[in-house]
């Protein structure tokens, strides 16, 4: 079990090592990369002799050193197909040998998926104009990585080594500011520790060692490439059979960096905006989300502590985007079949990103359910009515909410009233609860419906679907009535079923006249 910070306190170490498994993702990576990364890092640094202090901002460093890199994911799905399959081919060894801006530059790429005229167009584009969005931006990525780290209120010297990451020994990297021992000892142990880390996955021990001897001088630094080579078996000792997720959360070194929940949130924050900068129709919907998710669960009588939660889970609920390509979120037309596989994976991703964290695994609960549907028709697991919980009930209609408000590749922003009208037809289909997308619009700042509840809280359509089940219609006949799929029928009837306490038609039949709802008038 990964170590716990004391009295139920967070560490930082957890919430940035979860972030790095959605960075892995979004280059065609496993998970876990970046902490198998990290680990060797660690064990760079201490060959170095470098102390414990020292070692903390190579630590960080290594979570932290391609954070920035899908910040421009769009740019890169707009002028060379996927992204993350553009990103993938960084630790190839032919990319290497040729350098990145040289790959990024390389026509081959450019408009890759598409139709040969359609690519023609794009190449003839970027060559007019579109090259310069790309260059500079493996720059951009370092400087957002150490503002990134700031954010997180790391130090200077982390935030310095972030920012360097991509410096090469040789000066030929990026910024390009910096050569040989001017660059952050961190910055170098965590770049060859990075490039290192799939060598030794991809090619054992020996590709390894041939890999830091063709870097040795140019991207790397000499002397630790000689240390890998001197000590390549120890550097690499049971990484591939280590769980990596509990051993690096354990040898964070120094002190470990724990949080207050209000500065727990504060990172959560911070991270959150970081992932919405993956796709510009997405920038701050996150923390949008979680404002309204938790004012709505305010409003409702949830607890102080479970509004928290909620809000929690508004910040990290679209953790996983990163793991799916923006060729596919920045799409203007309709997704094909294959394509909607992937969108459905994100609750999923999320999912595996939250789970390995103590702290953040309580979450899930509410997270994997915000794209579930009352009426079933939601997803990855097509859950109906009581089994989507009630937070998870107000996330998804916080989620759909805001979404609506915000521009999409196939569609403009709806205006507010718009917006709300869609939401509430959404609950007269049966798809969110209606209590809920009302405390959500109200929240919204929508003067809400008065409801016009029946006894036990039935809605003003659960009293006609219980007044129908009373005079024996079938589901499949309640459905023809109301005009709803019998999907939806079925839903209503164990929402009611659920809240009168009854377990046949006879029961609620007779609740049905006790409390005079029948005969109707």
């Amino acid at each position: 079990m990964p170590a716990q910070a004391p009295n139920g306190r967070i560490r930082l170490a957890e919430l940035v090592a979860a972030l790095s498994l959605g960075i892995d993702l979004g280059f065609g990576q496993p998970m876990e990369h970046v902490l198998r990364q990290c680990l060797i890092a660690l064990r760079l640094a201490e060959r170095v002799g470098l102390d414990e202090e020292a070692r903390s901002v190579v630590y960080y460093t290594a979570l932290l050193t391609s954070v920035g890199c899908h910040s421009d994911a769009h740019e890169q799905a707009k002028w060379f197909g996927d992204d993350i399959e553009m990103k993938s081919h960084k630790y190839d060894p032919a990319f290497q040998a040729g350098g990145f801006r040289a790959a990024v530059a390389g026509l081959r790429s450019i408009g890759a998926g598409h139709p040969p005229l359609h690519r023609f167009r794009v190449g003839l584009e970027f060559l007019i104009s579109g090259h310069q969005e790309v260059d500079g931006m493996i720059a951009r990525h370092s400087r957002l990585a150490k503002s990134f780290a700031e954010q997180l209120g790391l130090s200077q010297a982390v935030a310095n080594a972030v920012g360097s990451a991509y410096e090469f020994w040789d000066g030929r990297g990026w910024p390009g500011t910096l050569s040989g021992a001017e660059i952050p000892i961190a910055a170098r142990i965590a770049s060859l520790a990075e490039y290192g880390e799939v060598a030794h996955r991809v090619g054992g021990v020996r590709g390894l060692v041939h890999f830091t001897e063709c870097g040795s001088g140019k991207q790397f630094d000499p002397a630790l490439c000689g240390l890998v080579k001197e000590h390549a078996e120890g550097i690499v000792e049971g990484i591939d059979s280590v769980r990596a997720w509990p051993r690096v959360i354990e040898q964070e070194p120094a002190l470990a960096v724990v949080l207050s929940d209000d500065q727990c949130d504060a990172v959560l924050l911070a991270i959150a905006n970081f992932i919405d900068l993956k796709s510009p129709y997405t920038l701050g919907h996150s923390a949008a989300v979680a404002e309204l998710a938790a004012a709505a669960g305010s409003s409702l009588g949830l607890s102080a502590a479970d509004v928290r939660a909620l809000r929690r889970a508004g910040l990290v609920h679209a953790f996983g985007r990163l793991g799916i390509s923006n060729s596919i979120w920045d799409k203007p037309g309709p997704l094909g079949a294959g394509e909607w596989e992937r969108v459905r994976m994100q609750p999923y991703i999320t999912d595996r990103m939250l789970n390995q964290s103590a702290a953040l695994a309580p979450l899930v609960p509410i997270v994997a359910l915000y794209r579930e549907r009352l009426d079933g028709s939601g997803y990855p697991r097509g859950l109906i009515g009581a089994s989507i919980s009630r937070p998870g009930r107000i996330l998804a209609a916080a989620d759909v909410y805001q979404a609506l408000l915000e521009a999409r590749p196939h569609r403009g922003a709806h205006p507010p009233e718009e917006a709300a009208r869609t939401l509430r037809d959404e609950a007269r289909a049966g798809k969110l609860d209606h209590e809920i997308v009302e405390a959500v619009l109200s929240a919204a700042g929508h003067r809400t419906r008065a409801r016009r509840d029946g006894p036990a809280g039935l809605t003003a359509r659960e009293v006609e679907v219980l007044r129908l089940l009373a005079r024996g219609l079938s589901t499949k006949e309640i459905a023809k009535k109301l005009v709803v799929s019998p999907k939806t029928a079925a839903n209503h009837i164990e929402h009611i079923y659920s809240k009168i306490d009854a377990k046949n038609r006879v029961a609620a039949s007779l609740f049905a006249v006790e409390h005079g709802l029948l005969p109707e008038g």
